[in-house]
């Protein structure tokens, strides 16, 4: 197929778009490079450097055939202090590009949401049919993505996917050695921030927001699926998309990880004694935020593949420039 991944510059999308080519899938990736680097569009992908508003009806009139949807801002803080952005950005580009799929007759989309729509859950693991009770603009502005496709679907025949997922981590190697990874200004992620602590061997701690949470360490428990995982959901989400419908299915690993549990493997793969200091908690931070993810294994047959220490050795090998 001829697929469209917006956002195909960053680092979710690029994964994904390296995955699209592997599986044998004419790729465009059209990103404004806003917060994306070109360096990481796969070198068989076609790359339009453009935003949706302008320029998603063009790219779609030549001949796409489905829609993978990456394009967001997904800094929580960033959207509180400036929560305009996120629902023009997130909100105000993605009816752009329903509208420009609806004019170009292109009805299949895969749609990269989030847990964060969720909230603070009522319990763990969250399913799909638990309350969506968002608690900054990231999150309602995805959430509104969600409710879009459901119109759209109803209304014009969209087959449409939207995926709902907590942290992400790992790096992707492609059958010619390219590594796809995180990259992001400013890093807000755990594993990445903490491996960079080793990579520098600088001054400093990781920073353990609280310590005294029920959990069987004390730390906050969270929810990680390795990057590859999560682009085998995506391919396998594209072929199940069905007119007039729009799923939605949540990705988790079903258990999760503490922030004591991620720092430790981090320590044992770098072979480093990364420094790491408690300080207090977090205002909103939940004791687990763990995804079920048995709707998506029992329909499309997807699971988690990669553990954490898979995660953290990839995304080191990548952090390092490649395995050495």
């Amino acid at each position: 197929m001829r697929l469209l991944v917006t956002g195909g510059a960053g680092y979710i999308g690029s994964v994904v778009a390296s995955a699209l080519i592997e599986a044998g899938h004419d790729v465009t990736v059209l990103d404004d490079l806003s917060t994306g680097h070109a360096d990481a569009v796969p070198a068989k992908a076609t790359f339009i450097r453009g935003t949706l508003r302008d320029d998603a009806a063009r790219v779609l009139s030549e001949g796409i055939d489905a829609v993978l949807h990456f394009a967001a801002k997904s800094l929580v803080g960033e959207s509180v202090a400036n929560p305009a952005l996120y629902w023009s950005h997130n909100l105000g580009g993605s009816l752009a590009l329903l509208e420009a799929m609806r004019e170009t007759g292109v009805r299949r989309i895969v749609f990269s949401s989030t847990a964060a729509v969720y909230g603070e859950p009522e319990r763990t693991p969250i399913e799909e049919i638990d309350p969506t009770r968002p608690t900054n603009p990231y999150g309602a502005s995805k959430l509104a993505v969600d409710t879009s496709l459901t119109e759209f679907a109803r209304m014009y025949g969209f087959g449409a996917i939207s995926l709902r997922y907590f942290n992400v981590a790992g790096a992707h190697q492609d059958s010619d050695g390219k590594w796809y990874g995180e990259r992001h200004s400013p890093e807000t992620h755990l594993i990445p921030n903490v491996l960079k602590m080793a990579l520098t061997s600088g001054p400093g701690a990781v920073k353990i927001f609280g310590d005294d949470y029920p959990t069987p360490d004390g730390t906050c428990v969270r929810d990680y699926i390795h990057v590859a995982d999560l682009a085998g959901a995506h391919l396998l989400a594209l072929g199940a998309c069905t007119p007039g419908e729009h799923r939605i299915f949540n990705l988790g690993n079903g258990a999760g990880f503490s922030v004591r549990e991620v720092i430790g493997v981090c320590r044992e793969v770098t072979g480093q004694d990364i420094p790491a200091e408690v300080t207090p908690r977090r205002e909103g931070d939940p004791a687990v935020l763990v995804a079920s993810s048995a709707q998506i294994t029992s329909r499309l047959g997807w699971r988690v593949s990669r553990d954490l220490r898979t995660m953290v050795a990839d995304a080191w090998a990548f952090a390092q420039g490649g395995p050495r």
